[in-house]
């Protein structure tokens, strides 16, 4: 048996097996190998399709994101000059609530200071009164210790409130 040139029945048999294989491949191997090639091609579709909706989704997200974050920085943005607004109004309601506070104190610290004033010029005008009424007994004393000096002090006064009730 020589493999390089072989016999008729050798080659006869050999085509026989082959349409045998052939036919059970065709009848049972092939329709199972290219339903799970369709399968698999369908499947690979699918995927694709889906892989084409997924990216398509994800563009729309990263729109949707860049949307989001411009909102996000305007709002933070409209955030931060209402505090700093904020922020202006406190210091300014604080700052007029301490003028006020302190044109308060000084308006009473003004008040007590003319009571003050005014209750030191009582006593003084009486430290006054008092120290004119001991220097005129005292100058009375002397000047009236003589009768007919009493005499001449005594007509004066009388001229005196005679002339200031002619005025009036």
């Amino acid at each position: 048996m020589n493999l390089i040139t072989p016999e008729f029945g050798l080659l006869f048999w050999m085509v026989v097996i082959f349409g045998i294989v052939f036919f059970l491949l065709a009848k049972f191997g092939f329709p199972v190998i290219t339903d799970m090639v369709d399968k698999r091609s369908a499947k690979i579709a699918q995927s694709l399709r889906e892989a084409d909706e997924i990216q398509a989704q994800m563009a729309s997200w990263k729109v949707e994101q860049a949307q989001m974050l411009e909102t996000t920085r305007k709002e933070q943005s409209q955030m931060l000059r209402e505090a700093t607004e904020t922020k202006a109004r406190i210091v300014a309601d604080a700052k007029a609530q301490a003028q006020a506070e302190a044109d308060k104190i000084l308006a009473e610290a003004k008040l007590q200071i003319a009571a003050e004033k005014e209750s030191a010029l009582r006593d003084v005008r009486r430290e006054v009164a008092l120290l004119s009424v001991r220097v005129a007994e005292k100058v009375l004393r002397h000047e009236l210790s003589d009768e007919g000096n009493q005499k001449v002090f005594i007509d004066e006064l009388v001229d005196e409130a005679s002339k200031s009730q002619m005025r009036s």
